[in-house]
């Protein structure tokens, strides 16, 4: 094994088969810029991936004070030493030219340069004054999935206990707060049961919404890796799409979107009609069997066929599948998360492995996955709304000891209600309730949904917008200051992956200009706020990422997520570390629950749960009654339709998604070479029927328009299922000439122009998968095809042989994605330099 292989064009690497039960062989992926011999690489800094949840490890090559490329670390047990494309180019965007170096404040409207102390001032100026006029809920915070878990635990102390507010949420409530939310409810309290190690040792592996080929790579290589070895696991896809992960499934589910709960009721129903459940493990580790079962009793194959638009016998073929399964990994992710029922779906997949007894040994667990590089910490920190330690804030006593922690009075820990989502921010804000958010790391005038509604927000006099970010993105367009932040490279600090892993970031090179921490500039605004503790002293202790992290561990400490075995020094050289890790798990914990539910107990619960279907919350006298014992709940839910359906107007079904070569709204990895070639636009999927039904064609200029809005892009056509149309979310309008947006009416090329302000009624997560639109041609092709990339799930369908090329012109077969000799990288079996596991300090 070795050589060179270009990662555009084959972003999963070359193979290195392996069997069941065996060890994933370690392959290093190194991509070092143009010129630069390996020989000359001055310090290798260890760090890890923040384009995805994966957690890849990764060294940082640093020459002349400037970051020059990566490797992979072949020590780390998420990657093995390989990296996804995201990994090994998006380092590029820290050089970019366009990077913020200065504060920014508005001054006549026009965003212009200034000082540190100017922009500061100015934000504590407009805190107490609002704190004065209106209190404590005047102030909101809307963070991100990206910073480290030191920053995000500084921002919770300042906005809990500091401002006293309960408005503070993350765009992890766009794509991980229905993990969060589903764990709850199944085991009481967050926490992956599952690891990526479980991938070694599966006979079956279940993706449910989740193409993990281009959301996790690194985990689709080893996958892959399995299915070229000996005994290789079954798959069961379920995804509308016809995504990598799709084509080489032994049972590939494409429901319709929208339909998740009526498809796996039924495939539940199967596994108790076939009684395919382990009883002993469901007398001895769960309560709700009987209701489930009942509730499940009449909702068969043949039903969820007429529901879903999946034929009845490949149900059934799936639940065959699942039932017969001796050790069942099932992962889930977005086409789960960000639908109508997001909660309620996610949950009964928890339940088909509690039903068959599949938790807590190798290759048996369920990852409810992240979409986010450090989401894992929004949740553990507190920074998602809930709070810190996964601590119910309906327990007084778990107030209070949160209060102990801090050393202030309980009562200044808002916990009256339950936290604020970020979508009830946004209204708030609209409605003139919240009048300064404070957004760090993050773009909502991309990312959220209703696009022309998340601007008119941002855009209102009354709202004081402060904005935290590495570029002048759409959103810190709209602010009233623009603070320049440093990112991955150019601090230090730790994040935890989709698998409980904790990895250290060392800080590598200098951030540009003035641009600081986050971490700094929150400690920063606590010492020029002058935040105080019962006692009179400072609330905010620490000083630097290390110390932060030591003040977390204190928060952590006999907590589900208990980071006390782990330091600074613990992670340096060697692999990440899986929480809880303590005296009694000096080396972290793999897997939970292997001894049955641990956090389930009323005194001990992170949340009493909710309707699931209505969102309602369970009160703790009524928990109490239905689980005294702090067992597993198999939580049943009845199938709601989509709450926006086609029609006449808006007959098909629109979904968005992510590509594998990019990141969310692409601030970094639009600025990465490599990676915007691969997909440097917008493009708009359909299926090869619906375009011909309307005399459509590959490269066609189209537009997709819902009752909110309209996009614009070219078209794909793919094998995706009839009456379904795929947008990716990543494009916002930053790089056009004006650097604008829409506004004159003219439909933009942001998915969320088109999406549907609305969200799951448990997780509040919004819905990005199940809005009704129509498709229009604007403009004929010239023959370009869309510039979606052909490596992918945006694959093109093949041309049918008797299909001419209309007008004689324009290409029959779409071109192959490629990434050309500036997409090398080198693919060795061995840690080429510094031995193994080298890199290991700034």
């Amino acid at each position: 094994m070795g050589g060179w292989v270009d990662r555009i064009a084959e972003p999963w690497g070359g193979r290195t088969p392996y069997g069941r039960g065996g060890t994933w062989p370690a392959r290093v992926d190194t991509y070092l810029a143009e010129g630069i011999d390996p020989g000359t690489v001055e310090r290798w800094v260890q760090s890890a991936s923040i384009l995805h949840s994966d957690g890849d490890a990764m060294d940082i090559a640093v020459r002349d004070g400037r970051i020059v490329g990566v490797r992979g670390r072949a020590v780390d047990r998420v990657n093995h030493g390989r990296l996804g494309p995201k990994d090994l180019f998006g380092w590029q965007a820290n050089a970019s030219p366009d990077r913020l170096t200065r504060p920014l404040v508005r001054e006549g409207g026009r965003l212009v340069e200034t000082d540190w102390d100017t922009a500061m001032e100015r934000i504590t100026g407009r805190s107490r004054q609002l704190l004065r006029e209106r209190g404590p809920g005047a102030i909101g915070f809307y963070t991100t999935g990206q910073l480290f878990l030191e920053e995000y635990y500084t921002l919770a102390v300042i906005a809990r206990a500091g401002i006293g507010t309960n408005h503070l949420d993350g765009n992890t409530r766009l794509c991980t707060s229905t993990a969060a939310e589903a764990l709850k409810e199944s085991f009481g309290c967050d926490g992956q049961p599952g690891s990526y190690d479980d991938i070694d040792h599966a006979d079956t592996i279940a993706l449910f919404g989740h193409n993990i080929a281009e959301t996790q790579p690194v985990q689709w290589m080893r996958v892959l890796d399995r299915l070229e070895g000996a005994d290789p696991p079954r798959l069961l896809c379920v995804d509308p799409r016809p995504t990598r992960v799709a084509r080489r499934a032994d049972v590939h589910l494409a429901p319709r979107v929208g339909t998740n709960v009526a498809l796996l009721n039924a495939l539940l129903h199967e596994i108790i009609r076939t009684d395919r459940v382990d009883h002993d493990y469901v007398a001895a580790h769960t309560v709700g069997f009987d209701e489930l079962a009942r509730r499940v009793a009449d909702t068969t194959p043949a039903w969820a066929a007429r529901i879903c638009d999946v034929p009845a016998a490949r149900i059934a073929e799936a639940a065959e599948l699942l039932g017969t399964a001796r050790r069942l990994l099932s992962t889930v992710l977005q086409g789960v998360y960000q639908s109508h029922q997001a909660t309620a779906a996610a949950v009964q997949i928890n339940n088909l492995h509690l039903l068959r007894g599949m938790l807590g040994r190798p290759g048996a667990g369920v990852l409810q996955m992240n979409g986010q590089p450090t989401a894992q910490n929004t949740r553990e920190c507190g920074a998602n709304g809930d709070l810190p330690g996964f601590r119910n804030w309906q327990n007084d006593e778990h107030v209070a000891d949160l209060a102990r922690v801090w050393n202030v009075d309980p009562s200044a820990i808002p916990h009256h209600g339950p936290p604020t989502h970020a979508m009830q921010m946004f209204r708030y804000a609209e409605q003139g309730s919240i009048r300064m958010l404070w957004i760090s790391g993050t773009n909502p005038a991309v990312s959220l949904p209703e696009l022309s509604r998340i601007r008119s927000i941002l855009a209102q006099d009354r709202l004081f917008v402060v904005v935290q970010d590495l570029f002048l993105t759409e959103t810190a367009r709209l602010a009233d200051v623009v603070l320049p932040a440093a990112t991955w490279g150019e601090k230090t600090g730790t994040f935890t992956n989709a698998d409980r892993t904790v990895h250290l970031s060392g800080k590598a090179v200098e951030p540009p200009g003035e641009a600081r921490p986050d971490l700094d500039i929150f400690l920063d605004y606590a010492a020029r706020m002058d935040f105080r503790d019962k006692d009179g002293g400072p609330l905010v202790t620490w000083h630097d990422p290390e110390s932060a992290f030591e003040a977390w561990k204190r928060c952590s400490a006999g907590r589900p997520c208990d980071y006390t075995g782990i330091t600074y020094g613990k992670l340096r050289g060697g692999s990440g570390i899986q929480w809880p890790c303590h005296d009694g798990a000096p080396e972290g914990t793999p897997r939970l629950y292997t001894e049955g539910v641990s956090w389930a107990a009323p005194d001990v619960c992170e949340s009493y749960g909710k309707d699931l279907v209505t969102g309602a919350a369970t009160e703790p006298v009524e928990y109490r009654a239905l689980n005294p014992d702090g067992k597993a709940m198999l939580k049943a839910a009845a199938y709601v339709p989509p709450h926006e359906e086609p029609g006449e107007r808006y007959p098909f079904q629109l979904t968005t998604g992510r590509t594998v070569y990019h990141f969310h709204t692409r601030t970094k990895t639009g600025r990465a070479p490599q990676l915007n070639a691969a997909a440097p636009d917008v493009w708009v999927e359909a299926s090869a029927e619906d375009a011909a039904a309307r005399g459509l064609a590959e490269g066609d200029l189209v537009e997709v328009a819902t009752p909110r809005g309209a996009l614009r892009g070219r078209l794909r056509v793919t094998d995706i299922r009839r009456g379904l149309l795929f947008v990716p979310f990543h494009y916002g309008y930053w790089d056009t000439p004006d650097g604008q947006g829409p506004g004159d009416g003219t439909p933009g090329r942001a998915a969320n122009e088109t999406t549907i302000t609305d969200w799951d009624p448990v997780s509040k997560q919004p819905l990005f998968k199940t809005a009704a639109a129509a498709l229009t041609l604007v403009e004929r092709g010239d023959g370009t095809p869309a510039p979606a990339p052909t490596t992918t799930a945006s694959a093109p369908a093949p041309a049918p042989a008797s299909a001419p090329a209309r007008g004689g012109s324009g290409p029959r077969v779409v071109p192959g994605t490629e990434g050309g000799p500036s997409a090398r990288v080198a693919e060795s079996d061995a840690m080429p330099w510094n031995g193994p596991g080298g890199g290991d300090g700034a």
